[in-house]
């Protein structure tokens, strides 16, 4: 009995052993695929906070407002009192070849320029140059300087006018000469009217321009419409005519008793004789009879 327990046992303890191997088998393939899910998981969570962080920039980004910078009342001040002691030169011309920045750089050696505004010739002035055969380059035709003090504004107004540009021979403006003149009570704020103003003009000519375009146009469409209706009309006729003359020389051909059948035939409907009795030759009797 002790030996046959002892083979139940050994048996048992054998079939133990194997279920052990193949849960150890199965467990390293467990772990692999818990830990293969746990680093799919972990990318996902990491490609997530990764998004929100960058949408959390974007907005912070977008949060983010300037600041504005408040002006003191003294600045503006004395902003004003600067503006007050500048003074404004007038270019009656502008040599060729020469810009806002030539310009600046010329005048500022006889004293420190502040701005500076040319204005363009023409497009067709320009254009009707490069045609002759001369250069396409952009030109201006006057200009205004302005300068930080009104002493040296009218000494080079004074000192500059029908002067050489330039006393540097191999220099582009050697033989152009200067024409300028201080203007006096006059500011950089008359300037930009003025400049605003003409814009205004201007954009109201176009604006007019554009009005009796659209209206001419609206014209000579609806003479175009009628036109076609009229087309159309005179098309029905011609084949109506044509449709007409198609009938009568089919008819022609046929003979001359034909030629009178192009009238609408007119139908023929059999019809009763009224019954007349003696009452009826007696009302028609005396009906004759009072007309009599």
């Amino acid at each position: 009995q002790k030996t046959g327990a002892d083979d139940h046992n050994d048996d048992g303890s054998d079939s133990d052993d194997d279920q052990k191997q193949q849960t150890s088998q199965e467990s390293p393939d467990k772990n692999h695929s818990k830990r293969s899910s746990g680093d799919a998981t972990n990318d996902d969570d990491n490609e997530a906070e990764n998004n929100q962080l960058e949408k959390d920039s974007q907005t912070k980004k977008k949060k983010k407002k300037k600041k504005v910078r408040k002006l003191k009342l003294s600045t503006t001040q004395d902003f004003n009192a600067k503006l007050q002691k500048r003074g404004i030169v007038y270019l009656s011309r502008v040599p060729p070849r020469m810009g806002p920045t030539k310009v600046k750089q010329l005048l500022s050696d006889f004293g420190e320029v502040t701005r500076v505004y040319l204005v363009e010739e023409d497009k067709t002035v320009r254009k009707k140059r490069r045609r002759a055969g001369g250069s396409g380059g952009k030109r201006y035709t006057e200009g205004w300087v302005e300068f930080e003090s009104k002493k040296v504004a009218k000494r080079v107004g004074e000192d500059l006018n029908m002067t050489r540009v330039t006393n540097h021979k191999r220099s582009v403006h050697y033989d152009d000469l200067w024409n300028i003149k201080y203007l006096k009570g006059f500011k950089w704020s008359h300037l930009t009217e003025k400049v605003a103003y003409e814009r205004r003009i201007r954009e109201q000519k176009l604006r007019v321009e554009m009005m009796e375009v659209k209206r001419e146009n609206a014209a000579y469409m609806a003479q175009v419409e009628a036109g076609k209706k009229l087309d159309f009309i005179e098309e029905r006729r011609k084949k109506r005519k044509e449709k007409e003359s198609g009938v009568g020389g089919d008819a022609g051909g046929k003979g001359k008793d034909e030629d009178d059948g192009l009238a609408k035939k007119k139908r023929k409907i059999r019809q009763k004789k009224p019954f007349e009795g003696d009452s009826a030759v007696a009302a028609k009797s005396a009906i004759l009879g009072s007309l009599v």
